[in-house]
C-alpha cells in the first residue's frame, strides 16, 4: 500500500484520499481552491465534515445556517486557520471570497452535531518538543468541538528539525494511555523547491515507509509510529487529520527512543 497521496493544485474540487484509494476507513479529505464567486455543493449522507480554511476568505452556508466571509490568513504560514464543523447528513455550499483553498475532512458519523465556526482565537496553541524537534503546534478542532471523531490541528516545523518526535503512535484501543485514532498528514512548504521525509513504521516491522514530501502531498497514517523532518533551510506547514472515538492526544512512544525525555 501507498500511503502517499497528491494534490495536483488546480482549481476546483479534487478528491485525494477516499474509501476507494486509501488503507483508512474514517478519513476522507478533498482539496478544494476556488476564484472569486466560484462555489461548490456537498451533499454526502452519513458524514460529518471539519472545513480547514488554508488561505484566502469564504463563506459557508447551508439551511439554517451561514458563515460569512471568514478566513484570515494569506498562506498556511500566516498565523492561525478558521475552521467548520459540519454535522451529519448536512448539505452545503462554499463559496469563495476571492481565491480561497479549503481542505475539506470527512468521517463517517453515527450522531448529529449542529455547524460550529472555530475562529482563530479559539484555537489551542502549544509548544511542544524542545531542541532540533520543538515546533509549535495548534488544536483547532479539539475536545471543546462537538464531534463525532475529528480531532483536526497544525504544526510548523523550522530549517531542518523534526516534528512527531520522539516517534508515537495512537493505534491500539488502551484509553486512558493510547487511543486508536486514524491520522492524515497535509504538507506546505515556504518555498517551491522545499521538501521534507515522513516515516510510517511498526514494532512488528509489517511497515516500514519513507516519503519524500513536498507541497500539496498527504501521508495517510493507519497505524505506527510517524516521524517527520523538513529539510535544512525550509519552513514546513502540516495540517493533521485525526479521527476516532477516543478525540484527543492519547499516544504511546517508541519504546527504543524513550531514554530522550527521561
Amino acid at each position: 500500500m501507498n500511503y502517499k497521496k497528491s494534490w495536483s493544485g488546480k482549481d476546483r474540487k479534487e478528491e485525494i484520499i477516499t474509501k476507494e484509494n486509501s488503507s483508512l476507513k474514517l478519513l476522507e479529505v478533498d482539496m478544494v481552491k476556488l476564484k472569486g464567486g466560484e462555489s461548490v455543493n456537498y451533499d454526502e449522507k452519513g458524514k460529518e465534515f471539519a472545513l480547514i480554511i488554508i488561505s484566502g476568505r469564504c463563506t459557508v452556508t447551508g439551511k439554517d445556517f451561514s458563515f460569512d466571509k471568514i478566513g484570515e490568513r494569506k498562506d498556511a504560514f500566516d498565523g492561525k486557520a478558521t475552521s467548520v464543523y459540519i454535522g451529519k447528513d448536512t448539505p452545503y455550499t462554499l463559496k469563495a471570497k476571492g481565491e480561497a483553498k479549503i481542505a475539506v475532512c470527512k468521517s463517517p458519523a453515527e450522531k448529529y452535531f449542529k455547524p460550529q465556526l472555530i475562529t482563530p482565537d479559539k484555537v489551542i496553541e502549544k509548544t511542544l518538543g524542545k531542541g532540533s524537534y520543538e515546533r509549535i503546534a495548534n488544536f483547532n478542532i479539539n475536545e471543546k468541538t462537538e464531534a463525532n471523531n475529528f480531532y483536526i490541528g497544525e504544526f510548523w516545523v523550522k530549517d531542518g528539525n523534526w516534528a512527531s518526535f520522539p516517534p508515537h503512535k495512537h493505534d491500539t484501543d488502551n484509553m486512558p494511555y493510547e487511543g486508536q485514532l486514524e491520522e492524515i498528514y497535509y504538507f506546505e512548504f515556504d518555498r517551491p523547491e522545499g521538501f521534507g521525509v515522513q516515516m510510517v513504521y511498526d514494532k512488528e516491522g509489517n511497515i516500514d515507509e519513507a516519503y519524500s514530501v513536498k507541497s500539496g502531498d498527504f501521508i495517510e497514517i493507519p497505524k505506527g509510529y510517524h516521524p517527520f523532518v523538513t529539510a535544512p533551510n525550509y519552513n514546513c506547514y502540516c495540517l493533521w487529520i485525526m479521527a476516532g472515538k477516543d478525540r484527543g492526544i492519547f499516544c504511546t512512544i517508541d519504546e527504543s527512543q524513550k531514554w530522550m525525555i527521561k
